[in-house]
């Protein structure tokens, strides 16, 4: 089995420059924004929050990390994988305990009930949250740049170890690439899915399969958008997970 954080370093260094996610935020707050970062620039980003979980919020091997962002976006591909690269085990169930909380609502009753919080900007220029932050939230937007660009985990994850909860679920991360359908090698894959845990999975996979993700958030698109073929979206991947 390859690790998440193998998976995106075997992507890089079979094309660094090849996108790794374009994103499209269709939903009214989102103003039509467009963002499409290389393999190279994802793995950058992942390394600077995995070295904010491990160096700034001591998560390790069986800490638990809450990532509340939207689905899909992109953060939440990049802050699933920094999860991952630590070894640690990432939450979207918001009924779960869980020592970190990754968050665009860092005032939430859920958060209030956190030792450790992230706030996320979800702007892509972002340079601080914008609002007052209480005493002890990590501002993403302001701080993520000062920690380094290449990581390296303190400590090893097992193959058994709990990689995902989803749904209740949990899933190990041996098992992250099965059960969320197949994608052909190299291809420019759709993902529309509002589920975070499925999300998560199909960028991983299209990572797996050396392919790139474009993810739209808002409506999902019709065979007759435009953007599809100016993409080259070739697969689209359910926005369920079948049972």
């Amino acid at each position: 089995m390859q690790f998440p954080a193998q998976v995106l370093l075997d992507a890089t260094r079979r094309d660094a420059t090849r996108p790794a996610l374009t994103f499209y935020d269709d939903t009214p707050e989102g103003h039509g924004e467009r963002i499409e970062i290389s393999r190279r620039v994802l793995r950058t980003w992942v390394a600077k929050a995995a070295n904010a979980l491990q160096e700034g919020l001591d998560v390790a091997p069986g800490s638990v990390v809450l990532v509340q962002l939207p689905s899909p976006h992109w953060r939440l591909a990049y802050w699933a994988l920094a999860v991952w690269s630590v070894g640690a085990t990432l939450t979207v169930d918001t009924q779960e305990g869980a020592d970190v909380l990754v968050t665009t609502d860092p005032d939430s009753d859920l958060a209030e009930d956190c030792d450790e919080v992230v706030a996320v900007a979800l702007a892509g220029l972002a340079r601080g949250f914008g609002d007052e932050l209480r005493s002890g939230v990590m501002d993403e937007a302001a701080e993520l740049s000062s920690y380094a660009d290449e990581f390296i985990p303190w400590d090893d994850v097992e193959p058994d170890d709990t990689a995902l909860v989803h749904g209740g679920e949990r899933v190990a991360y041996a098992d992250l690439l099965g059960d969320v359908g197949t994608v052909p090698d190299g291809a420019r894959t759709l993902i529309t899915t509002t589920d975070p845990g499925l999300l998560v999975r199909q960028v991983l996979q299209v990572l797996a399969a050396d392919g790139s993700a474009v993810l739209v958030r808002g409506s999902a698109p019709g065979p007759e958008d435009a953007r599809l073929d100016s993409e080259g979206v070739v697969h689209r991947c359910p926005e369920q997970l079948r049972a």
